[in-house]
């Protein structure tokens, strides 16, 4: 559809009449050339002297070019323009961020996949955290792995692609054999300080307690829920193991409790997936909707028109009076019209 951005600009059309009624005709004074054969020029021209003020005469066409050329520069200020289809954009409305336990533990088979075949606790986990990942369309995920230290495996992004293909190339002990729990939200942290997004959610799984950590992970927590950080905990581990192996399900508690998220135990692949699914249950993806409508320029289309008619016009003119002018000068010095 067509519109005008300055539609207030129209009231501008009849200020050549008001200027007309309202204003008095431009006049100028010249001096006149004084000629001692003054009768014999105007002869030889072909001019009538007449006394007086002489009025200019425009012809038929300029009064009508000239208001169409006024109408269509003002409609040019007005500024018209053709608007576009709704173009409707989606956006990431929360920040989804996983952490994976990669510590010397989680190498341990005590986990069994579908054949009854025993398989690593990070082999089990990637493969539901995988599927995890495929059905969280609209958010904007993250990857964090931790053992004796913790970083970003994947930034906060909507190529999910990326991600799973990153989680894929995990491997026990690539961050260290110990766990820094503390350090994995402070990196959390870290990621989404700069995130326009309210709703931020890190899901944290290990299977030890926190030995390696620079910062307690209760502290972590305090400075996550300041950020508006929900962490949601996951135990895999043996909590009657000793020293490192052993999963401090209390501590998961409190630093999920800390920010509002929940603790949850998984003894097996099956209890890990249906923890998963359930998280997918309890956040469900968000997504922002803003629709505009891209707007296309036009007033060149009237400015342009309106140059074209006043150019076509005088050259019009210019070839109509110019052979005249010239005929008249030439007649005027012929020698037929100086011995006359």
């Amino acid at each position: 559809m067509l519109q005008l951005e300055y539609p207030w600009l129209l009231t501008l059309l009849p200020l050549p009449l008001l200027v007309w009624w309202l204003l008095p005709p431009f006049g100028e004074r010249t001096r006149a050339i004084r000629v001692p054969f003054f009768d014999e020029l105007a002869q030889a021209t072909g001019l009538t002297p007449a006394r007086g003020a002489v009025v200019l005469r425009g012809n038929g066409l300029r009064r009508v070019l000239a208001p169409l050329c006024w109408v269509l520069v003002v409609l040019a200020l007005a500024s018209p323009q053709r608007l576009e289809p709704p173009v409707e954009r989606i956006e990431a409305a929360r920040d989804l961020l996983l952490a994976i336990d990669l510590s010397g533990s989680m190498a341990t088979p005590d986990f069994l996949d579908p054949q009854g075949q025993r398989m690593s606790r990070l082999d089990a986990v990637k493969g539901v955290v995988d599927d995890f990942i495929s059905r969280r369309t609209t958010d904007r995920i993250g990857l964090i792995v931790f053992g004796t230290n913790a970083f970003p495996q994947a930034p906060l992004t909507l190529d999910h692609v990326a991600v799973r293909e990153l989680l894929d190339e995990l491997r026990v002990g690539m961050a260290g054999e110990q766990t820094a729990i503390g350090d994995a939200i402070g990196v959390a942290v870290k990621m989404t300080e700069h995130s326009q997004q309210r709703e931020r959610v890190l899901i944290l799984l290990t299977d030890g307690n926190d030995t390696a950590g620079r910062i307690p992970a209760e502290k972590a927590a305090e400075i996550a829920k300041a950020s508006h950080i929900v962490i949601h905990t996951i135990g895999i581990g043996d909590p009657e193991a000793k020293g490192e192996n052993r999963v401090d399900l209390d501590a998961l508690k409190r630093i999920a409790a800390a920010t509002g998220g929940r603790n949850f135990r998984g003894e097996n692949r099956e209890q890990l997936a249906d923890i998963y699914a359930l998280l997918d249950r309890m956040t469900p993806s968000k997504v922002k909707h803003s629709v505009y409508r891209p707007k296309i320029k036009l007033y060149y289309v009237p400015l342009g028109a309106a140059l074209l008619l006043m150019m076509a016009y005088h050259l019009l003119m210019l070839g109509i009076w110019a052979p005249i002018a010239r005929r008249r000068v030439t007649g005027s010095l012929s020698p037929e019209s100086s011995e006359g």
